[in-house]
């Protein structure tokens, strides 16, 4: 017998109710503006969603996600939500957050092959392939994975800032901050990885817009 989804319609009616007993304007504020402050870039896992994970409420974050949260410069998709996060919402935050655990980091990795995806995974690869040396280094396959998931969340840090989105709005003075975290699902806690851009200085030039443009 095939499995409904009314069990979902009485969950979100339960919800609905409770976030009203707590504030009975919730939906009529939320439903006038949204003015983010911050826009997540993640992994599509369902184990990490954004805003249970740094406790914001609906409005607070705006959110991408897609498999092992790789920013490529082809995908309309993601280069069209920065857009509208920097130039339309004005979020001053753009955190890219990666995860231990996950698979599509473990795929590239370990070379599976599953048919579309395996494409997408390839950006993952070269991650691997432009850190192997230190990766390979590990001293186990867990701590090589971890490092790789790290490593994949730094990389897509430098992918965003890189995009004529980032710079165009640093080279308008505007406050924007990328950050790369990390989260860690055996205690639900993100680590961040250290690496705030808030600049175009601190970035390799090969990639920065001419100033003349």
């Amino acid at each position: 017998m095939r499995e409904n989804i009314d069990h979902l319609f009485t969950r979100n009616k339960a919800w609905s109710k409770k976030m009203t007993d707590i504030d009975p304007d919730f939906f009529s504020q939320l439903a006038k503006l949204q003015s983010p402050k911050y826009l997540w870039i993640g992994c599509a896992d369902s184990r990490v969603s954004a805003n249970q994970v740094i406790d914001l409420a609906p409005g607070e974050v705006f959110v991408h996600r897609n498999i092992a949260n790789v920013v490529v410069h082809t995908d309309l998709n993601c280069l069209s939500v920065i857009q509208y996060a920097v130039e339309v919402l004005n979020v001053h935050h753009i955190i890219i957050c990666g995860h231990y655990g996950c698979g599509g980091i473990q795929a590239a990795f370990e070379g599976m092959e599953f048919g579309l995806i395996d494409n997408w995974l390839r950006h993952i690869k070269d991650v691997y392939r432009w850190h192997q040396t230190e990766i390979d280094a590990q001293a186990d396959d867990k701590s090589k994975l971890n490092l790789l998931c790290e490593k994949n969340v730094i990389e897509q840090v430098a992918n965003v800032c890189h995009t004529s989105i980032v710079q165009r709005a640093w080279k308008n003075k505007k406050d924007l901050t990328v950050h790369g975290v990390i989260y860690d699902i055996e205690n639900g806690l993100l680590h961040n990885l250290d690496t705030e851009v808030s600049e175009s200085k601190q970035l390799n030039t090969t990639h920065l817009l001419n100033e003349t443009n």
